[in-house]
């Protein structure tokens, strides 16, 4: 098992500063970046194999590729929701947050708890981490039913208000993951995106809009029918 020094100078050998400032471009938060790509980061994790405790460690050195590995390699049935807590607490990029989100939070059997608890929360990346869990949930629970994500909709309906970017992009990032999962639940969806393009507020038209747009296209019709 390789020591957490090794695992962290393999990941800093992968390091490209050239491509931080572009990642900056696109909200990818430039502290501590090191400019690994997910690939490099992957390839890492499959050769460190899964370890708790290294996860752990990674996630201590606030390097948002570190973090990510950490979520890549950590145990889940070892994740315990104060971890959880403590973890949302340090998102402050979109794509720690939702790499972390779809590949260890979304295994955690009371995510769904978390999803009511974070969507009610001020900081920008922890209300994110909410939608963000719906999405990797409608995309990764093959056997949840439909009623589970029924019953989301109006957390997402309440999101929809919050006009901070990284915010309403996750709530219509659940929506049309809901929307997409299947026959049912896609008109489910159309109806909730509906409802909320009634509500009075810029972020929340959007979200509506570009929503029905996707969700309605014949390619996404097409696919639900096969």
């Amino acid at each position: 098992m390789a020591t957490m020094e090794e695992i962290l100078k393999r990941l800093k050998s992968k390091a490209r500063p050239d491509q931080v400032a572009e990642m900056a471009k696109y909200g990818m938060t430039a502290e501590q970046r090191l400019g690994a790509s997910i690939g490099d980061i992957m390839e890492i994790a499959k050769e460190s194999g899964k370890d708790h405790q290294l996860a752990i460690d990674l996630w201590k050195t606030g390097i948002p590729e570190a973090r990510v590995l950490a979520a890549m390699v950590d145990e889940p049935d070892k994740l315990t929701e104060d971890q959880m807590d403590d973890w949302v607490k340090d998102f402050n990029s979109w794509d720690v947050c939702d790499q972390v989100c779809g590949r260890l939070f979304d295994k955690h059997p009371r995510a769904r708890v978390k999803i009511h608890s974070w969507s009610e929360r001020e900081e920008e990346f922890v209300k994110r981490a909410a939608f963000a869990l719906i999405a990797c949930l409608a995309v990764h629970d093959k056997d949840a039913d439909d009623e589970s994500f029924v019953e989301l909709l109006p957390v997402i309906e309440r999101g929809a208000t919050d006009e901070r970017n990284y915010v309403k992009k996750a709530v219509n990032w659940a929506l049309r993951s809901i929307g997409k999962r299947n026959p049912n639940l896609n008109q489910a969806a159309i109806k909730a995106a509906e409802e909320i393009q009634r509500i009075n507020a810029k972020a929340a038209r959007w979200i509506a809009s570009d929503a029905i747009r996707e969700l309605e296209s014949e390619a996404v019709q097409q696919r639900l029918r096969k």
